[in-house]
């Protein structure tokens, strides 16, 4: 009888793009599209995205404008198009089914829709579900009044709680709030609170910067030396400006508790840097100010004790937008990759460490080529995004980057990665609230999108790949007949995908077996967490599917393809049964 042998291995190491296959470990991966690193182990499909509004944000001059900022603010999205910036709020529809709207029904004035929420909504106004807009004249808490259908030349139809009430979100028309602006392309923004009263400020690299109120008023802020802005940062309650054209090397900051003051003897200053401003960043009670080769940090309490020291002369950030606290450091891309600006309790100072070395290749690829750089964190995932987008790019192509800091088995931590393909933001943020994490994308198409939401790319398949390295199970020279594959995972529903073997690096004389489809619906589930038909409901089961498999080689390795369209699952692990053959 021939001798047999298994080889078990778990989901764990991340995409590594920057060692031979020879020398990779098992449970790293060769290629992980589409999918992230599970701070609960494996590989997870990711989330989709969908429009969080369903109307397109108005253009200034031209329907080819793409979104230049978006966030939330007082219970409203706020985007800015061209030079107009806008307000709209966005909820769902309620989980009752007499929230549903009946097909074709013809509400005259006296119509109800029942929602989740209306909070952040106008007391009347138009909105709409799907392709259908709907006038009302009053709200309460969950319910619009008043309601009359089918406005604006749209069409009624029948929008049912099973299909929308999880994906598809009821908007409110764009609210124009602020039109004064002139050649704005360089939007950032910070939330503040001076005097009690919370507020939003944006500057646009050739405008005023401008502040809103909790009712989305706006004011200029008219200072000469800070008009053309295109940073800002709220820090020891004086309002922080940089981006200036005309003065790309200075901060200017106000006087404290007013972001409109400027007077020097009320504590109003500015300072100057060696190298051009890129970005700012408040972390651990230090004003981080990144350049374009260089890093310093602003200390001190006030103008009387504000001092500037470098953190590094031979580093810098290749774009602002890529600035974001993450993990307990800040994070930033530089010219050779990732870094991170990591705080030393020890000596007071900070320490510079590069993290992207395994998919440095991917950086490479796109720094010198990507038109726009955008990131987001998704704190409870411990996630970094980090989005190439290239103007003339179609969004199926364009990358990105996902880094996550992780709990390993060796029970180190250490940042995993893998990739993204078909999220193409034009900007973005993350916004925390008591119980969500709300990740908004704008888009170069008008629309706003949220991420981490569906099983689709607003209607288009999630393609996820996952390729592991050639295993020869420690001996290249025998020859291995795969007799079957385990694999372990963890599912939220029904799984559309395919396993593959491929043996001897894919040579193209190798034996090369059919797909071997991973179906849900025949696992083995774990007894007491797992209803019939449906594995996973009701606890944290990791069923096995154990596929009998064909085919020989010296080396073998496993391509799981997603079909994109279904709920997440992850990859945990998977086991190779084989028996030894001849050697070579």
């Amino acid at each position: 009888m021939a001798e047999t042998g298994t080889l078990p291995f778990i989901c764990e190491g991340g995409l590594i793009a920057n060692r031979s296959t020879f020398i990779m470990q098992p449970g790293q991966a060769l290629q992980l599209e589409n999918f992230e690193p599970d701070i609960e182990g494996g590989y997870k499909r990711i989330l989709g995205f969908q429009r969080h509004v369903r109307q397109v944000v108005p253009y200034t001059a031209s329907n080819s404008e793409e979104v230049l900022m978006v966030t939330t603010f007082a219970n409203k999205v706020v985007a800015a198009r061209g030079t107009k910036i806008w307000s709209a709020a966005s909820t769902t529809l309620g989980t009752d089914s007499t929230s549903a709207i009946a097909s074709g029904t013809a509400m005259t004035g006296s119509g109800t829709i029942t929602v989740a929420s209306t909070t952040g909504f106008s007391s009347s106004g138009t909105l709409q579900i799907n392709d259908e807009q709907f006038t009302y004249t009053g709200v309460t808490s969950i319910t619009f009044t008043g309601v009359t259908r089918a406005a604006n030349s749209t069409t009624a139809a029948d929008h049912t709680q099973s299909t929308d009430t999880s994906l598809t979100p009821v908007s409110e028309s764009w609210t124009s709030r602020d039109t004064g602006r002139t050649s704005a392309t360089k939007y950032s923004f910070e939330r503040f609170n001076f005097d009690g009263n919370d507020k939003l400020i944006v500057v646009d690299g050739a405008n005023d910067p401008t502040v809103f109120n909790t009712s989305l008023t706006a004011t200029d802020v008219t200072e000469s030396s800070v008009e053309g802005a295109s940073l800002v940062a709220a820090y020891r309650e004086h309002m922080f400006y940089a981006g200036m054209s005309s003065t790309p090397q200075e901060v200017v900051f106000s006087e404290p508790f007013n972001e409109d003051g400027f007077n020097s003897g009320q504590g109003a200053g500015s300072i100057k840097v060696d190298d051009t401003i890129v970005g700012l960043k408040v972390f651990r009670e230090n004003l981080f100010i990144f350049c374009e080769n260089r890093i310093f940090k602003l200390t001190g309490s006030s103008s009387s004790d504000f001092a500037v020291a470098p953190v590094t002369r031979d580093i810098g950030c290749i774009n602002g937008k890529t600035i974001q606290e993450f993990a307990g450091d800040l994070i930033f891309l530089g010219p050779d990759g990732l870094r991170t600006v990591a705080g030393t309790a020890k000596i007071g100072d900070v320490e510079l460490g590069t993290i992207s070395a395994n998919v440095q290749s991917i950086f490479d690829e796109n720094i010198n080529t990507a038109s726009k750089f955008e990131s987001v964190v998704i704190p409870n995932k411990t996630q970094y995004r980090l989005f190439f987008s290239k103007e003339n790019s179609g969004e199926n192509r364009t990358e990105g980057i996902i880094c996550v800091l992780k709990n390993q088995a060796s029970g180190q931590s250490g940042y995993e990665f893998s990739t993204t393909k078909g999220i193409k933001p034009s900007t973005t943020d993350t916004f925390v609230t008591t119980g969500d994490v709300l990740v908004l994308h704008g888009g170069f198409d008008g629309f706003v999108y949220r991420q981490e939401q569906g099983t689709t790319f607003d209607g288009d398949a999630i393609n996820g790949r996952y390729r592991s390295p050639d295993m020869t199970m420690n001996d290249p020279g025998i020859r291995k007949h795969m007799q079957r594959v385990i694999v372990n995972f963890k599912p939220e529903s029904i799984i559309d995908a395919d396993l593959f073997i491929r043996y001897d690096y894919e040579a193209a004389a190798s034996s090369r077996p059919a797909a071997y489809p991973l179906d849900s619906t025949n696992i083995a589930g774990i007894y007491g967490t797992s209803v019939y038909g449906t594995p996973t409901y009701g606890g944290p089961s990791q069923p096995l599917v154990r596929q009998p498999v064909e085919g020989s080689g010296f080396s073998v390795a496993l391509r799981v393809n997603d079909g994109g369209t279904t709920a997440p699952y992850s990859l945990k692990g998977f086991q190779l049964e084989y028996q030894l053959g001849e050697r070579r």
